[in-house]
């Protein structure tokens, strides 16, 4: 369950919620989200079954994700397989996301 940005989806609050159905931790999910980014998430927003699942998805990954829009596009199964990896969409979200940085490089040398 590696997300095309190498975030393992079994650790996301919003996957876990989903796949739980656990009210609380949408709750719990949407206030967390909403403080950090600073927008108006309610816990009917936490939905999601994985990046990669033909199924349903929060707004961010499926509307607004550049890194999922780009990986889609060029119908690649994570960033580690890309021939630009890493780039610079990727290098920012490494920012915030050390640790998909680690997964992506682990699966790159596979």
């Amino acid at each position: 369950m590696i997300g095309y940005c190498g975030l393992d989806c079994e650790q996301c609050g919003a996957f876990i919620a989903t796949k739980n159905n656990d009210d609380a931790l949408r709750v719990k999910v949407a206030e967390e989200w909403a403080r950090l980014y600073d927008a108006p998430v309610k816990p009917e927003h936490i939905n999601c079954t994985g990046c990669l699942s033909s199924g349903i998805k929060t707004y961010y990954c499926d509307q607004m994700c550049e890194v999922r829009k780009c990986a889609t596009k060029k119908a690649i199964d994570t960033c580690a397989d890309c021939s630009d990896y890493p780039c610079s969409v990727l290098d920012e979200f490494f920012l915030v996301a050390p640790q998909a940085k680690t997964i992506l490089d682990g699966l790159r040398k596979k």
